[in-house]
């Protein structure tokens, strides 16, 4: 376990151990995903960051096929979010994508997402998680890609415990 410091100076942010992927194809990136899918439980919340094209939307395929559900997923891009209901589960899965969300961080609250992201029997995942800053719940999962090559991606999945 390591203690990295926070934003904030006198905190400090409880860091589990961290898993790395190197994936060769967008089926590799899924399949990321779709194991990851078996580490969530309900009220769990994801946090994607990574640049454009960086595999986040194809890892989210992955995780969404992992908690059994079985439609067609795409990036809620230009609707910032997706509900779906998780088979088996009381709860819903919810894919929201800030991509398309020109805020600041003091506005992110006036979104209106407080509600789905604190509902426990959920599992919410954020793409440009990055655009939440401090608004980011303190326990969460960080999944961090990194764009190799065309094909070729680094991800790094932590868990974040304050």
């Amino acid at each position: 376990m390591l203690y990295l410091p926070s934003s904030n100076t006198n905190k400090f942010i409880k860091q589990m151990s961290s898993q790395k992927y190197i994936t060769n194809s967008a089926d590799d990136t899924r399949m990321v995903g779709e194991n990851f899918a078996k580490k969530l439980k309900p009220g769990d919340f994801i946090a994607l960051f990574g640049e454009l094209g960086g595999g986040k939307t194809t890892f989210t395929q992955g995780l969404v096929r992992g908690l059994g559900i079985k439609k067609r997923i795409i990036s809620p891009t230009f609707i910032i979010l997706r509900e779906y209901k998780i088979p088996d589960n009381t709860g819903n899965f919810y894919h929201i994508d800030l991509y398309r969300i020109n805020i600041e961080e003091h506005e992110v609250p006036e979104l209106g997402l407080d509600d789905i992201i604190n509902e426990k029997k959920d599992i919410v995942l954020v793409e440009w998680a990055e655009k939440m800053g401090d608004n980011l719940p303190k326990n969460r999962w960080e999944v961090n890609f990194e764009y190799i090559d065309d094909d070729k991606r680094q991800i790094i999945i932590k868990k974040i415990n304050d």
